[in-house]
Formats: C-alpha cells, structure tokens, sequence
C-alpha cells in the first residue's frame, strides 16, 4: 500500500501563499490553503510563508487563529516558517512592534528586518547543513535573522556574508530567513514534507 500523501496547510492570511503551494505540490505533498480554526483540524503540516510579521500577527488575532495555532505548534504539528514564517515560530524576538505576539516553539531569538529595508534585498549562496553538498541560492526581502539559538536548535544554514543564521530546525519544527518558494530550488519544501511524513 503506498505511503498517504501528507496534507500540508498555508497559512492563506497573507504572503506568499500561491509560491508555497505550488512548491509543496511539486514535492509530492497535498498543499491546501488554510485561514480558519476548522481547517486546521485537517492538515498534517502547516508553512507560514513571508510577508510582514506584525500583519500576520494582527490578522491572526481577527481570524482566531492565534492560539489554536500556539496549541497545535507546541503539541507537535510540523511547521516551516520562511521570512516573517521564522518571525512567527520565534519564542522571543528583538526589535518586535509594541506586544507583538508569535506563535512560538522553536527557542530562538529571531531580529526583525535584521538585514535592511526592502531595498536592501538581495541573494546570496548558502550551504545547508545535511542537505546536498550543492549551495542554495537563497532570496532574501527585508529578511530577519537569528541572534541566539536554544540547546535543542540545529543550525541549518549561515549566510556566508554576515555569519549569521538563516536556517534552523528544531524537531518538527523549521525556519529559514529566506524565500525558498521564489526560486525553483525544492530541498527546503521536500527537507519538510520528510519531516511531516516522519511525524505521521
């Protein structure tokens, strides 16, 4: 009998949501757009994409969706945060708005904007740690980056330019600073649909 396809949700509030999708899709994953409490009864994974970190946090609060997702997170759904997505799965941030509240369940410090303002964007190689040797090229739009990492946290990635972290998994859990769904490179989308088939 083959293997369920897991059923990996995007969270639809705002950013990058198509770009994962597909992403997900092309991984072999049954991707499906979520924005309600209900429907996150229904997956076995979840990606927070990139946009803008206090807007996701505002617009989970209206949704309600806030503290379900810290529930499901901290009980072990997998999830993959990529830009403002590595914001929300932060236990604690650096240069956060007033009372900004995430989703939490990696124990790192994450540091909005670390890198610049959008027109500071850019793309650089990085080399992820126990994926192929082959670097990645990674986009990074008014990206944050990690300062400090807790015990349980592996460092996937460093930007080779700065030294600073960009990538980190712990458990079920993973982050990246950068857009992996705006290049066709998949190792990021496939490294989490093994997590989410691990984890069923």
């Amino acid at each position: 009998m083959p293997p369920a396809i897991p059923v990996i949700g995007v969270l639809a509030l705002q950013g990058d949501v198509p770009e994962h999708l597909r992403a997900l899709e092309a991984v072999g994953a049954r991707p499906t757009p979520v924005r309600r409490p209900e429907e996150l009864d229904q997956i076995d994974g979840l990606v927070v994409p990139g946009g803008e970190s206090t807007t996701l946090w505002r617009l989970s609060v209206a949704f309600d969706v806030l503290e379900p997702l810290r529930k499901l997170i901290a009980s072990g759904l997998p999830a993959f945060g990529s830009c403002a997505g590595m914001i929300m799965l932060a236990d604690r941030l650096t240069d956060g708005a007033a009372g900004q509240q995430t989703y939490g369940g990696i124990d790192m410090t994450v540091r909005r904007n670390a890198f610049g303002r959008q027109v500071d964007s850019f793309e650089h190689d990085i080399i992820l740690t126990g994926l192929t040797p082959e670097p990645l090229r990674a986009v990074f739009i008014r990206a944050p980056w990690v300062e400090r990492i807790g015990p349980g946290v592996s460092v996937l990635g460093t930007d080779q330019g700065t030294g600073r972290i960009v990538a980190v998994r712990q458990g079920q859990l993973l982050a990246t600073a950068f857009h992996p769904e705006l290049t066709p490179d998949r190792r990021i989308h496939q490294l989490f649909v093994d997590i989410v088939k691990d984890n069923t």
